[in-house]
């Protein structure tokens, strides 16, 4: 099992060093990490922080018109319009994967 401790010995070795490191982060963490802050990588839209559009055009900013919707309430419905069966989504339910 990984740890966040070696990670973050890794980073501050490397940091000014020739070496490129990039650690794996989580969707938790990835929103604080300093190079996608200084980009603005997230944003936060009705409470909810996520990717922010891309790509960016000066001439054509993109921006976010509504929240994602809900993977929960709709995930046996989209299944069914991606043309799964029944059967598949029970399965899907049954290993815990929705």
């Amino acid at each position: 099992m990984a740890t966040r401790a070696p990670c973050a010995a890794n980073e501050s070795c490397d940091e000014n060093g020739d070496a490129c490191v990039t650690p794996v982060l989580s969707l938790e963490e990835a929103p604080d990490h300093p190079h996608n802050r200084a980009r603005q990588t997230f944003v936060e839209h009705d409470g909810l922080v996520q990717p922010a559009p891309a790509p960016r055009f000066s001439r054509t900013p993109a921006e976010i018109q509504s929240a994602p919707a809900s993977p929960v309430k709709a995930g046996e419905e989209w299944l069914a319009d991606w043309g799964f069966s029944a059967a598949e989504i029970g399965r899907f339910k049954a290993t815990g994967a929705i």
